[in-house]
């Protein structure tokens, strides 16, 4: 079992962090981990189809990202709004945090705001003067790996094309590749997961089962629950998908009623909160295959990736994709596991 943070540590050439998308959606690598064999193919993202069988169901998340960040007037303190509590008040996230203590004030456009308060985690409670809406006037939050301003390819490129349920701080980016065209030829569904705060926040503690995931909202609809519980295997898009969907799996009512146990739980229509941490070993009742983009090191998301496909197999891998010039990280290519 490898349960500390240190086991999922990688060294990245800083070049191979994608800071633009590429023109065309589809024109990502796509790396092809096969777990029962322990083989490794490099291929390209439009070829996905032809790794589909019948009776496969691709799961995507519908999130949309809001453009939630903004800045202070004087350019000083980066703002990401990540709730409205009220009218008046925000939950943010903000940058430098030595500069915005309780009582802070400072201005965006007319409007001044104040700290009220600080939470355990560093996020900060705003209150304006009066009513503020912070995406009027917003841009897209691009991760802090990405280093320059977003601009206006990225409200279009930091979005997927099937993007529709706002309330995202940050997008699915194993979505990013879909083209219109490539998702009329797949069987798919979607289902909905807001990534929240959580995504920026680093794991501190070498134990990783003391790490605490912060809660993001999920939807999975009747539609997508019956699409997916008719699939032979579901193939998701994304570590969101995973996270949803281990989340909401459960034996149908009739086979407890019964006694009868299916080859996979089934699952029903939920809107609720996920946070689920998935490291090794974990036991995945849902979801036989995965779409993904390569992550950072130390980070949540390369856990519930080793978990799904082994944490040896993932970081020989990593390694095979840095050697071969792989694109990294939100615009950076992409990683099937089978």
């Amino acid at each position: 079992m490898n349960a500390r943070l240190s086991d999922y540590d990688y060294d990245l050439p800083r070049e191979l962090i994608a800071q633009r998308p590429l023109e065309r959606r589809d024109d990502s690598r796509m790396m092809v981990l096969h777990r029962a064999e322990q083989t490794i193919e490099h291929r390209q993202f439009r070829e996905l189809k032809t790794f589909m069988q019948p009776g496969d169901l691709l799961v995507l998340n519908d999130a949309r990202v809001l453009p939630a960040r903004r800045f202070s007037n004087d350019g000083a303190i980066e703002f990401l709004f990540l709730e409205r509590l009220g009218p008046t008040r925000w939950k943010c996230l903000v940058k430098p945090g030595r500069k915005m203590r309780v009582g802070a004030t400072t201005k965006i456009d007319d409007s001044i705001l104040r700290v009220e308060n600080i939470m355990p985690d560093g996020e900060r409670i705003i209150a304006f003067d009066e009513d503020f809406d912070p995406y009027a006037g917003g841009s897209m939050p691009l991760p802090p790996y990405i280093n320059r301003l977003s601009d206006e390819n990225d409200t279009a490129r930091y979005q997927t094309v099937f993007a529709r349920t706002g309330g995202a701080v940050a997008a699915p980016t194993a979505g990013l590749h879909f083209t219109r065209e490539v998702l009329r030829a797949v069987p798919h569904t979607f289902m909905t997961l807001h990534v929240g705060p959580g995504t920026f926040l680093p794991v501190r503690s070498e134990k990783i089962a003391e790490h605490r995931m912060l809660p993001e909202r999920f939807s999975i609809s009747a539609e997508a629950a019956n699409k997916i519980n008719e699939a032979q295997r579901i193939i998701a898009v994304g570590t969101t998908v995973i996270r949803a969907l281990e989340t909401a799996a459960r034996e149908a009512r009739l086979a407890k009623a019964f006694g009868v146990k299916f080859n996979r739980p089934q699952i029903e229509p939920e809107s609720g909160e996920t946070d689920l941490l998935i490291y090794p070993p974990f036991e995945f009742r849902v979801v036989g295959a995965l779409l993904t983009n390569f992550h950072l090191p130390r980070s949540t998301l390369l856990m519930l990736v080793s978990a799904f496909a082994g944490r040896e197999f993932v970081l020989r891998a990593y390694k095979e994709a840095i050697r071969e010039c792989y694109r990294f990280y939100s615009y950076g290519d992409c990683m099937l596991i089978l």
